[in-house]
């Protein structure tokens, strides 16, 4: 991006592993590893793929499992994984920008003391601490100079305290030449001292990846481990349902490379496997302005996060270089989903979070994404993303803030004649079922059937008590039974009846709260940990001032 940087790949044997943890089932016999989903992994892992301009394979919606288990998370349907038929349309949604962005400018006279003035979320980190009920950020202080430390009550408005931890009254935490980073709340660390991570790609000495740790994401060690040459734009996350930490290496020509370890200082260290993973294709969106070229669209960045029942990717997709109008990138934030954590469905190419070309716009370019990728705040996803203005008025680097309905990322629609939505078979152990409902003009029954096809007494159509509501947390009830314990373990289909409304997701439950045990990406209040254990008791606190 800013410098050419020198880039080596270490190439070593990829650990063949198990898992055991809550979540994922992990087994060897018979193929590759099994996932929490049903979904079976090969036996060469991870895969060794080439770069492409092709749309990237996605094997397991051509082979999807017999029974899907539906005890982690919330069941989206943002691809075709849990439909056996349906007559409903499914539409995708788009994030909406916050009216008051930026969120967060410079301010600070460290923060305007290098080329431009930056305050930019550059991946760093959003996140939610439940310990001690903070909205935590971090990000790109002065250019290139250093990362700092802001905090927040309701995720809209943030402070920048005095810290004294690297430069007396600043809210600097770590001084270094960096270019990319990532800060990452690690709720599986069980030394308390290495609870937060952050994975910076320095400039000195090359491009190479540097791990430190915090026990309070202020004050941080020294690095402990330093990667061989990365990509100035290489990032780190974790993938919870399979334990591992996953290199998202930026690979020349802009794409990406694959590394994953279940130990983050091996990742760093060795970057193990280090395979062509994934990059733009020819369906990516290009530049609509013909004064700028037409450049074959690249992949600046991929950061993601579990939410839910599935990975969750954001992709900053570059479209060129706007030249005359100084060095803002046409990057924005598209979105991809996976459910096994290597191969990418990206359905809908239009721009999830993008820029704003009008001359006064805070987000002229370089819109990117940040680590931990959104937070569930009550009913709504918190997409949190860099921004630059355009260089003939200032060059200030800032950041801002896109709003989802929770699961809103696809939802299954019906107008005023019924549709059907029928699941392929799933197993589950819990007992109450609910859905993401957006109703209240119409109304949704369910049923249950059987392996055969038929319906279960009495989880029928006619004992379904009808939902007409808005609601992103919402219990379906049969008169005739109490809970769906007698189901438990069995395999079986859903089916829906809706009309004139939209159905984001189904999910059953062990608690009547409606906790999914879901991930919940990088938190929010009322969470507790890096699930969803509290079901109806997050949307109280959210809603708590």
């Amino acid at each position: 991006m800013r410098l050419q940087h020198q880039r080596c790949w270490c190439l070593v044997l990829v650990m063949v592993w198990l898992a055991t943890s809550a979540g994922v089932v992990a087994e060897v016999a018979s193929g590759g590893e099994l996932l929490y989903n049903g979904i079976r992994l090969p036996d060469t892992w991870p895969p060794q793929l080439g770069f492409s301009r092709e749309p990237m394979p996605v094997p397991y919606l051509d082979q999807r499992p017999a029974v899907v288990p539906i005890d982690v998370g919330r069941q989206l349907f943002v691809d075709d994984f849990l439909i056996h038929e349906t007559t409903l349309k499914r539409t995708y949604h788009l994030a909406e920008p916050y009216s008051g962005n930026p969120v967060l400018r410079p301010d600070r006279p460290w923060e305007f003391s290098t080329q431009r003035p930056t305050a930019m979320i550059y991946s760093d980190g959003v996140w939610y601490d439940p310990a001690d009920r903070l909205f935590k950020m971090w990000y790109e202080g002065g250019w290139t100079l250093s990362t700092c430390y802001a905090t927040s009550k309701d995720g809209i408005h943030w402070e920048k305290p005095s810290l004294d931890v690297v430069e007396p009254g600043t809210n600097v935490v770590i001084l270094h030449r960096r270019d990319s980073a990532i800060v990452w709340l690690d709720h599986d660390e069980a030394d308390p001292q290495r609870r937060y991570k952050s994975f910076a790609v320095t400039l000195k000495s090359g491009c190479r990846l540097w791990l430190r740790y915090s026990p309070d994401g202020i004050s941080w060690s020294e690095p402990v481990a330093t990667s061989p040459g990365v990509g100035d734009r290489t990032t780190v996350f974790y993938n919870p349902f399979r334990k591992v930490w996953v290199g998202s290496i930026r690979s020349p020509g802009r794409a990406r490379r694959y590394s994953e370890h279940p130990d983050s200082r091996i990742l760093v260290e060795k970057l193990p496997g280090n395979v062509p993973w994934t990059g733009a294709d020819r369906l990516d969106p290009r530049n609509p302005n013909p004064q700028y070229g037409n450049p074959d669209p690249q992949l600046y960045n991929l950061d993601a996060v579990a939410y839910e029942s599935l990975m969750l990717g954001l992709f900053s997709i570059w479209q060129g270089d706007p030249g005359v109008r100084g060095r803002q990138k046409r990057n924005e934030i598209l979105l991809g989903y996976s459910r096994d954590g290597f191969h990418w469905h990206r359905p809908d190419r239009r721009p999830f979070v993008g820029i704003d070309e009008s001359d006064t716009a805070w987000n002229w370019g370089n819109v990117q994404s940040v680590g931990g990728g959104c937070l569930v705040v009550g009913d709504k996803l918190y997409f949190y993303h860099s921004g630059w203005r355009d260089e003939r008025s200032d060059a200030t680097v800032g950041g801002g803030v896109a709003f989802l309905r929770r699961d809103g990322f696809a939802s299954m629609d019906a107008g005023s004649t019924e549709g059907t939505l029928t699941t392929r078979p799933v197993r589950f152990g819990g007992r109450h079922l609910f859905v993401n409902l957006d109703a209240d003009q119409g109304q949704l029954q369910a049923e249950i059937l059987d392996e055969a096809g038929t319906v279960i007494e009495p989880f029928t159509k006619a004992n379904c008590m009808p939902v007409s509501t808005d609601e992103t947390l919402v219990p379906v009830t049969w008169q005739g039974a109490d809970d769906l314990s007698a189901l438990a373990g069995k395999t079986v289909r859903f089916r829906f009846y809706l009309t004139r409304g939209s159905l984001y997701a189904f999910w059953v439950s062990p608690d009547a709260s409606g906790a999914s045990h879901g991930y919940v990406a990088a938190g929010g209040p009322g969470f507790t940990g890096p699930t969803d254990t509290v079901g109806a008791a997050a949307l109280k606190a959210a809603a708590r001032p």
